[in-house]
């Protein structure tokens, strides 16, 4: 059983959501009563963490990030980037220069993961949510402390 799991009779306010990166990096020093009883991980989210371990010259940092890697990969399989996640990209997009922010640049791989969460239809939990400010309406997003 992974330990963010739930036990079963436990009734806990969101049964499914999908992990974003910054949940990911702090997983073992988050409380597991603020995440979801089924925890799903977009592919862009394992790509981020794949090249983790490359944007250090820590060794030991470096080795931690691999060892995060390693377990993220054995006790999750990620969501593919498909279609219509790409479709819901679009809505994604348009939401978030509605609110007057760029869609494009550095968060765009932000966006790609909720773009996963809308198309999923399920909660993306963040500890970073001010980088998705303009998608209320579209996927709720649970700040994770």
């Amino acid at each position: 059983m992974l330990f963010w799991t739930k036990i079963p009779h436990l009734v806990a306010k969101f049964a499914q959501g999908l992990l974003d990166t910054s949940v990911l990096i702090d997983l073992e020093s988050i409380d597991p009563d603020l995440l979801p009883n089924e925890a799903s991980v977009s592919a862009i989210s394992m790509a981020e963490l794949s090249a983790g371990p490359h944007a250090t010259s820590d060794v030991a940092e470096r080795a931690r990030r691999q060892a995060r890697l390693q377990f993220i990969e054995a006790s999750l399989s990620p969501i593919p980037f498909d279609a219509d996640c790409a479709r819901a990209f679009g809505l994604v997009f348009a939401a978030v220069s509605a609110a007057g922010r760029k869609p494009r640049g550095a968060r765009a791989v932000d966006l790609m993961i909720a773009a996963t969460s809308v198309s999923l239809g399920i909660p993306l939990f963040t500890r970073n949510a001010v980088h998705f400010i303009g998608l209320e309406g579209l996927t709720e997003i649970v700040s994770v402390p």
